[in-house]
């Protein structure tokens, strides 16, 4: 990516501010008073200006994507802390072919981003991925998953916790039921620790709002001269994941992908 243009403003004072607290602080409480923070203060305060939707859609090419399915798919639920980063990560499994950002476990209809983030909805960020049978399977999903994720930690991933960023899997059909159990299993045994990860049938997905689709690779234009590409960038390098996931999963961190940002 270019490098960004110079701060100018407040908000991206506070952008750089919080990574760079982030990166140098160590504890789970520092990190979630850092990233958590900032990421909430930039969704709530700096994303929600006029016309924003029609601009997402217009830059990221989300009304076109439709023709790309392909006619035979099927479909995985997984909730992994930030859907940004599921999604930008688990769009690099083969066979994927669609990925959609939103919110599962909750009873309230078309919840927002404020209200699932507020953690008194039962909703959880979480990602749908719609998928080519042919090429991939929900086992090797289920492999890229999990290796994608710390399913040791139950209140949260990485930077971001609370309720709305527990892991989860949300299986459509007791097939996928039972492949889930199984894989939470053997993940238990592979690791050697008490995993935290909850299996639920799936009910109602809520996609999210406009502006949080494909945002990992959005070349439109944002805050300051930034994109959004550029914006999660910053996220994902002060958040730490790929250190963590790294050190939790050594040599097969980000197994069944190819490739991670």
């Amino acid at each position: 990516l270019a490098g960004p243009a110079p701060a100018t403003s407040l908000a991206l004072a506070f952008t750089a501010a919080a990574r760079f607290f982030v990166l140098r602080v160590t504890g789970a409480a520092a990190i979630f008073g850092a990233t958590h923070w900032w990421r909430d203060v930039m969704l709530k305060r700096g994303f929600r200006v006029a016309g924003l939707s029609a601009l997402m859609l217009v830059g990221t090419g989300l009304l076109g994507d439709a023709s790309a399915l392909a006619k035979d798919t099927a479909t995985a639920i997984f909730a992994g802390g930030c859907f940004w980063s599921v999604q930008s990560d688990i769009d690099h499994a083969p066979g994927v072919v669609k990925t959609t950002t939103g919110y599962i476990g909750g009873t309230m209809a078309h919840p927002s981003y404020e209200q699932v983030s507020s953690d008194t909805t039962g909703y959880r960020e979480a990602v749908k991925v719609e998928y080519d049978p042919s090429v991939t399977s929900y086992d090797k999903l289920l492999t890229a998953y999990w290796h994608l994720t710390d399913p040791t930690s139950a209140n949260g991933q990485f930077c971001d916790f609370g309720d709305s960023y527990r892991p989860g899997l949300y299986p459509l059909d007791k097939t996928q039921y039972d492949a889930a159990v199984a894989s939470k299993a053997a993940i238990a045994k592979e690791l050697g620790k008490p995993i935290a990860t909850t299996i639920d049938m799936a009910t109602t997905f809520w996609p999210a709002e406009d502006y949080h689709q494909e945002f990992w690779k959005g070349n439109d234009a944002f805050q300051g001269g930034y994109t959004r590409a550029q914006w999660y960038k910053m996220y994902r390098q002060g958040c730490g994941k790929n250190a963590q996931v790294q050190a939790l999963w050594g040599k097969t961190a980000f197994l069944g992908l190819n490739g991670h940002e």
